[in-house]
């Protein structure tokens, strides 16, 4: 297939100026000074690509002879008005960037070189290849991944939600982190090798475990002069790859040496890891057996109290390389879990704590149509657990839990008599399956906002499935306009199947309406 390389550079190039205010013109030339691509801003004047043009023989010459650098290398100087950056993207290809003489040179230099990786796919391309031209925002993908730790786009745990995680491919060269890239996202192997220069980043979708799984696959070179520039990739990593060759011990032995810079470069040290023996083909060949590869994780998971994983792969027959990456998606999705889950109850207790710093003391009732089904309740008493019960009932319907931090819980089967004294009453409904709502819910309702005192709060969940009709339920429940009147928060919501976020959130909704008729009072 023919390409517009013409094409592709212009709107690479764009991207990087859009990427890179401080740039105002990129080119990109070959071994004898001729421009292969190039761009400016509007407002640079050709005289200053001119005047690059004729300068870019003998930097070549400084470059490549003087200092050596042969495939890989930079260097920068600065006249009165610009800096200018000389990239090696190989021995016959440049890159100058024309940039304001205040531009940073380390900021710039990772945007360089993953220019110069892009530059290398575009000339290198036999016209099917995968090239994707967006340019990250480095210092964004480090901020948000603080502010977002682990954070789900979707907060459906089970099934059909959307999870998206920054995910790095990192190892010794030649050991096929490109390769396996390749072969899951665009299920082929290519034998030719090029060394990747700097950084790579391919965008992925893919179905796995009933999920929509987005990742961001970070391919890092290895070259030790680019480690200076690792730490910069590495920002905001949610999981990562470290990659060695089954048939080479050294790749396998600096595996320790690659955990240890990943775990020296990022703050998140518990991020879900996967070791990957890669050419697991090349059986006859093969210098590290299975026994050490798991030895190894066992080793690696000791040093940060953290669960390391290890497959086996072939990029050339494909063996389990789409079982790798469904193995660090399916660890992604456990830590979402696990986090979503801690910081469920942390914002529950600290909404706790405040109203009992309020009042002394905070009474929650729980109703429901159904005994063995009470996640409201269950999850209060998860949250409350470090906190001494001293006083604790279960007769079967009925249930009663006092805390030595003022807090009590009580649960009942439509048994009322004992709301009076709550600050706030949180009901369940089944009416899965069901046209019409059960006769007594609306009974129950109103008998609770009779009883309630004044200003006190009522949650009302609906416990649906998928076929049934929310809106004709919802409009069958009636509550009398004087007792609506007297109460301080009202609330009905549909239960689904991410039922344990939905609970979660009408409990902290219940929680701010108690806390700020305190306010009030």
């Amino acid at each position: 297939m023919l390409i517009n390389r013409k094409e592709y550079f212009k709107e690479i190039l764009n991207n990087f100026l859009d990427r890179n205010n401080e740039v105002e013109a990129v080119i990109i030339s070959d071994q004898d000074g001729l421009i292969i691509a190039g761009e400016k801003r509007e407002d640079i004047d050709l005289e200053i690509v001119s005047v690059l043009t004729s300068i870019i023989n003998p930097i070549l010459d400084r470059i490549r002879y003087e200092f050596d650098f042969k495939k890989f290398g930079s260097c920068s100087f600065e006249t009165d008005a610009y800096r200018l950056i000389f990239i090696s993207v190989d021995d016959k290809t440049m890159i100058s960037i024309v940039s304001n003489s205040t531009a940073s040179v380390e900021k710039l230099s990772p945007y360089g070189y993953f220019l110069a990786e892009k530059t290398a796919q575009i000339l290198n391309t036999g016209g099917d290849d995968l090239i994707q031209l967006s340019i990250p925002n480095f210092e964004y993908e480090a901020d948000q991944a603080k502010r977002m730790k682990h954070q789900l786009y979707q907060l459906q745990l089970d099934t059909n939600g959307i999870y998206k995680f920054k995910f790095i491919i990192i190892g010794d060269h030649e050991v096929g982190k490109t390769s396996i890239i390749r072969r899951f996202v665009e299920k082929r192997f290519m034998a030719d090798y090029r060394a990747t220069i700097g950084l790579n980043i391919i965008s992925h979708k893919f179905e796995a475990f009933g999920n929509n799984i987005i990742l961001t696959l970070w391919d890092i070179g290895a070259q030790d002069y680019f480690r200076r520039y690792r730490k910069t990739y590495y920002n905001g990593a949610q999981a990562a790859f470290i990659v060695f060759d089954l048939t080479s011990k050294k790749s396998f032995e600096n595996v320790r040496n690659w955990y240890n810079e990943l775990m020296g470069f990022i703050e998140n040290k518990d991020m879900p890891i996967v070791i990957v023996g890669n050419k697991s083909d090349m059986y006859k060949d093969r210098a590290v057996n299975n026994i050490e590869g798991r030895n190894l994780c066992k080793e690696l998971s000791q040093l940060n109290n953290a669960k390391i994983m290890y497959i086996e792969t072939s990029a050339v027959t494909g063996e389990h390389i789409e079982d790798a990456f469904r193995l660090i998606s399916y660890n992604f999705i456990v830590k979402c879990k696990e986090v979503e889950e801690t910081n469920r109850k942390t914002q529950l207790l600290s909404n706790i704590e405040s109203i009992l710093d309020l009042k002394g003391k905070l009474v929650l009732s729980f109703i429901t149509s159904n005994p063995m089904w009470n996640p409201a309740l269950q999850l209060l008493v998860e949250v409350n657990h470090n906190q001494e019960c001293i006083k604790f009932s279960d007769d079967g319907d009925e249930k009663y839990f006092e805390y030595s931090n003022g807090l009590i819980l009580k649960s009942c089967l439509y048994f009322l008599k004992e709301v009076w004294d709550s600050d706030g009453v949180f009901c369940i409904f089944d009416a899965r399956n069901m046209e019409s709502i059960d006769s007594k819910w609306n009974y129950v309702i109103n008998k609770i906002t009779e009883l309630l005192k004044p200003g006190k709060a009522l949650v009302i969940g609906i416990l649906v499935s998928e076929n049934s009709n929310w809106s004709h339920l919802l409009h069958q429940f009636s509550i009398d306009e004087q007792l609506q009147t007297k109460m301080g928060s009202i609330l009905f919501f549909k239960i689904g199947d991410d039922f344990r976020s939905e609970i979660n959130n009408q409990l902290l909704a219940m929680l701010d309406a108690i806390k700020n008729s305190e306010y009030k009072n």
